[in-house]
């Protein structure tokens, strides 16, 4: 099943988020352990196409638990830089 993970960052959380930023991509590059796949997933930006605002990714797993799980494991969680974040379920209709 796909879900979508939308986070978006604390106001004025970029600094904290560029300090955490080689361990977010480290921990991305391999998502074997959570039984999670990445489907695509990039940083969300403000208005002006540069400034790093929050995350977004799609995602395959079994159920909600498996992505709970490896949205909990992010470093970008651990750090607390993200303030609100959904989980939804999403079906594919194109692309």
């Amino acid at each position: 099943m796909l879900f979508a993970i939308h986070a978006v960052d604390h106001a004025g959380a970029l600094d904290k988020r560029l300090s955490h930023y080689e361990a977010h991509k480290a921990f991305l590059s391999d998502t074997s352990a959570y039984d999670v796949t990445i489907v695509m997933s990039g940083p969300l930006t403000a208005d002006d196409g540069q400034t790093m605002i929050g995350s977004l990714f799609l995602v395959e797993a079994a159920d909600r638990a498996a992505v709970e799980k490896f949205h909990h494991a992010d470093p970008f969680f651990a750090a607390g830089i993200w303030q609100t974040v959904t989980i939804t379920g999403f079906l594919r209709r194109q692309g």
